[in-house]
């Protein structure tokens, strides 16, 4: 059974953390270069692959006492709002993409899983995904979250990135997603000397 709550929360989370970062970029430029349907086909197919990954690291947290799982997850999320915060220009850093030699979707789609099967592996939403799939063991609800705010950022970076970029600036989306993941963080704190 899917928890709509937990997949809305994590979707969110996911979400403000991955607009400022280097896939969304990614993503742009290769939009600009190239058929956007065979792009996200590959994007897509990589943010599966690390959702899947993430999901199942978290789920082997599970296995922990709650208290024990509390306080990493506290001390994780509270990691991951100081590099957020720290960030410069909410970004952290710019990919090199290569221009593959033809447009065919083989091409296409490969260069982007590529791109970022290597960019996002150990990435901060990575890390925050095994994180709430620890907090929640809910992984069904958590991937299905994750996986979906991943993709909506690929989307926008693919499509719209441009556009999206010019009316919000990426710092005040770092400061939305710190914020929310320091206030996870001293929940999940709070929960483990509470439990």
């Amino acid at each position: 059974m899917i928890s709509f709550s937990v997949t809305a929360l994590v979707f969110g989370v996911v979400f403000l953390a991955e607009l400022p970062d280097k896939t969304a970029l990614a993503g742009l430029v290769l939009g600009t270069r190239y058929r956007a349907s065979y792009v996200f086909a590959g994007v897509a197919a990589a943010f599966a692959v690390h959702v899947t990954l993430a999901v199942a690291a978290g789920s082997v947290l599970t296995l922990l006492p709650q208290q024990i799982v509390h306080a990493l997850t506290g001390v994780l999320f509270l990691g991951g709002a100081a590099v957020l915060l720290r960030a410069k220009d909410g970004a952290d850093g710019d990919a090199e993409i290569r221009r593959p030699e033809d447009q065919s979707f083989w091409k296409v789609s490969g260069a982007g899983f590529m791109l970022i099967l290597v960019a996002e592996f150990g990435d901060l939403t990575q890390i925050m995904t095994a994180n709430l799939a620890a907090r929640y063991d809910d992984p069904l609800s958590v991937g299905l979250g994750a996986v979906l705010a991943l993709w909506a950022v690929a989307g926008l970076g693919i499509v719209g990135g441009k556009a999206l970029m010019k009316r919000v600036p990426l710092a005040l989306i770092t400061r939305i997603a710190a914020v929310l993941m320091l206030g996870l963080g001293v929940w999940s704190l709070w929960e483990a000397v509470a439990g």
